[in-house]
């Protein structure tokens, strides 16, 4: 989860299914020999056209992508941005910033993982 220096969250509205128009922490796949780090580092560039700093692993939860009941095992990192200013990729229909305590209801999120991540951020912000 990208972070800014006010501690806000970068999420992203899905431009494409599953969950299309639903909230979203940016991310996806790992490719063969990439290590999670790179793959995170990776996707942001790819879906945010940002540079960030992997920080501190927050949760891994498993899940299931879409219809098509491909299981995944998902990695949460804090992560820090280091440059650029967040733009959408053409598979993200928005990009916005929100403060840990206005975070999008439940079922304005994407996948059981992300609501899962974005609790356990929260929550350790406050603990």
């Amino acid at each position: 989860m990208l972070l800014d220096d006010a501690g806000r969250v970068l999420l992203g509205r899905r431009g494409i299914e599953p969950f299309r128009g639903l909230w979203d922490t940016p991310g996806g796949f790992t490719r063969p020999g990439e290590s999670l780090e790179e793959c995170v580092r990776r996707e942001l560039r790819e879906e945010a056209g940002v540079e960030i700093e992997v920080g501190r692993l927050i949760l891994t939860a498993p899940d299931v992508y879409g219809d098509s009941g491909e299981e995944t095992i998902n990695a949460y990192f804090e992560c820090r941005l280091v440059s650029g200013d967040p733009q959408p990729d053409d598979d993200v229909a928005e990009l916005r910033w929100f403060e840990p305590d206005a975070l999008p209801r439940p079922e304005e999120l994407s996948f059981p993982s992300v609501r899962a991540a974005l609790a356990a951020w929260a929550g350790s912000l406050s603990g």
